[in-house]
């Protein structure tokens, strides 16, 4: 069967535009000859839909879509995600499913069973579970139908299984010859390895070749990596779509026996494939997220601080990544206490970069400022107060950038400095989006350093050191301390641990979700030092809830899919239970 992989990057909302971006892949599909082509999960509203999909308008106007598409599936099927009404009397009022559309009408309909609600999924708010699955046969061939989620149960790979049953062991046992799964499944650093082993287990436990077609493009926090593939009756990848772009990947595929096949198409997919993987994917991952948050907010252009810091430095080589050199501006803003190496780095940058720069001193007003307040401030020696009036100075003036010429403002934190809010309310966290706010920072350091260098083949070429022909990033940006320049000789260290411990505690915290003491004990770090990093990740919560929306690209990302309370009181040490047990 000749089946065409349609991935595609769909805007969250714009049912006619997805619907005119179906239409045509369903056409290029046909033009090649495919029998069937198969689309992402919801891909007529875009993943995640969220609360439109409490709107009756939406979904009456997704099933007009849907017939729209079906009436001309006549030259080749097509299976579709979207929302369906339900058709029972209980239970919620929609379902996660796949339609298969067949001779201009939609002839099947699959129905998605496995809900995730953890993370950043909230299934259960919008969905009812799928009733007991069934097959489709289509040109000879029993197709095992599955939506994202379905797949992810397997026994043999995931550790604790979440659900008490496998769709695809079901889908299995009813005589199914080709599984095709339809998802939107969000990118994480090297998350697509445990997929290729998920394909590998699912595939060879059933003896059956699968089909999984996945949601590309930047959507809000989440980013979505494309990478749809192929996996044959043995488990082996065949072929494999492009990742962080649409790309229609057309493969001959056999439904019987344990052999695989491909198409000089799919030959050609799979040698496109985004193979760089570690700091090439992270590039581009966030590149895309970049580039779509911007296209679909309407956004032309990027404005951003540029301290001569790492942080800002990756920032802006995202930023001209994502949306070309000439639609970026850099803005650097020195303080009394900012070095000359700083300021030289900044302005070096933007000449490698090819960007768009401004210096703005700030001490004209940052002076004003300290004497306008310091008659109410007496007796109080200097502090964070002082410190914070010249991060909230510049984000008045990078505001007043964005505003005059509709830029979006970025912001440059990393997620070691929102993870314990070593950052300013109103200040550096002031903007549209947070680039790298789920990057620790040691993990800057090693994108630093993929960006100043060349890339080999066969993998993605870094566009960067490219165009610019050499290392992009001044040398001294990496190699000197970090250091927010706020008071003289500062350096990020005089508050925080060590960027390595600080980031593998706040791994552990956040997103392996360890104790305090579990972390000092299996770690043997300083208790004190781990108590403080708790300590500081919990009381920070209120400033991270007023914090831009952030780029997700790790497990566990500050964003909708942590949800923590902002006024609580929990011992993170597990001291206070302690006592009250002693009877203290």
């Amino acid at each position: 069967m000749r089946i065409a992989l349609a991935q595609i990057n769909p805007t969250v909302g714009d049912i006619a535009g997805n619907t005119a971006k179906i239409m045509d892949f369903i056409r290029r599909a046909a033009d090649q000859h495919a029998e069937l082509a198969v689309f992402p999960e919801l891909s007529i509203i875009g993943y995640p839909p969220k609360d439109l999909l409490l709107k009756p308008a939406v979904i009456e106007q997704c099933d007009q879509a849907l017939r729209f598409i079906a009436r001309h599936c006549t030259r080749i099927a097509a299976i579709i995600g979207y929302p369906a009404p339900s058709d029972q009397a209980r239970g919620r009022t929609l379902y996660n499913a796949a339609a298969v559309c067949i001779d201009g009408r939609v002839a099947h309909r699959h129905v998605k069973s496995l809900l995730p609600t953890y993370d950043v999924f909230d299934e259960h708010r919008y969905f009812e579970p799928g009733p007991p699955v069934d097959l489709t046969e289509f040109r000879g061939v029993k197709l095992g139908i599955s939506v994202c989620e379905d797949l992810w149960n397997d026994q043999t790979v995931v550790s604790r299984q979440l659900y008490h049953d496998n769709p695809m062991d079901e889908l299995a046992k009813r005589g199914a010859e080709l599984f095709i799964n339809c998802s939107a499944s969000p990118f994480v650093v090297r998350k697509h390895e445990f997929r290729l082993k998920l394909f590998h287990a699912a595939a060879k436990r059933h003896a059956l070749p699968l089909v999984y077609v996945n949601q590309v493009g930047g959507n809000d926090e989440l980013i979505f990596d494309g990478r749809s593939c192929v996996v044959d009756a043995t488990g082996q990848l065949i072929a494999q779509a492009k990742g962080f772009e649409e790309d229609l990947l057309v493969v001959d595929l056999p439904t019987s026996g344990s052999g695989g096949g491909q198409t000089r198409d799919a030959i050609a997919g799979f040698a496109k494939t985004s193979g760089g993987g570690g700091m090439a994917e992270l590039f581009d991952a966030l590149v895309l997220g970049v580039r779509d948050y911007c296209i679909k907010c309407g956004f032309k252009s990027i404005v951003l601080g540029l301290s001569g810091g790492i942080d800002s430095a990756v920032t802006a080589c995202i930023a001209a990544a994502a949306l070309g050199a000439d639609h970026v501006t850099g803005i650097a803003m020195p303080s009394r206490y900012s070095s000359d190496g700083s300021k030289s780095d900044a302005m070096k940058l933007a000449e490698n970069l090819g960007i768009a720069f401004h210096t703005i001193p700030i001490s004209s007003v940052h002076d004003p400022m300290e004497r306008l307040v310091s008659p109410f401030f007496e007796g109080k020696g200097p502090d964070a107060t002082e410190e914070n009036l010249q991060a909230r100075l510049r984000g008045v003036i990078l505001m007043s950038f964005s505003n005059k010429f509709g830029s979006l403002l970025v912001t440059t934190g990393n997620k070691s400095e929102m993870a314990v809010g070593y950052c300013t309310l109103y200040g550096d966290m002031a903007g549209g989006l947070a680039v790298i706010s789920d990057v620790p920072k040691t993990m800057i350091y090693e994108l630093a350093k993929w960006i100043n260098s060349p890339t080999p083949a066969p993998t993605p070429g870094n566009v960067l050191y490219a165009r610019c022909g050499k290392p992009v990033i001044p040398a001294d940006t990496i190699s000197k301390p970090p250091s927010a320049e706020l008071r003289p000789n500062q350096t990020d260290q005089d508050s925080l641990p060590p960027y390595e411990l600080l980031d593998d505690v706040v791994h552990r915290y956040v997103e392996r979700e360890e104790s305090a003491p579990r972390i000092i004990g299996e770690t043997g770090y300083d208790a004190a030092t781990v108590q403080r990093i708790v300590g500081l990740i919990d009381r920070n919560e209120y400033k991270r809830k007023q914090a831009p929306p952030g780029l997700k690209v790790t497990g566990k990302a500050f964003g909708f899919g942590r949800r923590m309370p902002i006024a609580m009181r929990h011992d993170a040490t597990g001291k206070a239970m302690e006592r009250i047990i002693a009877g203290k």
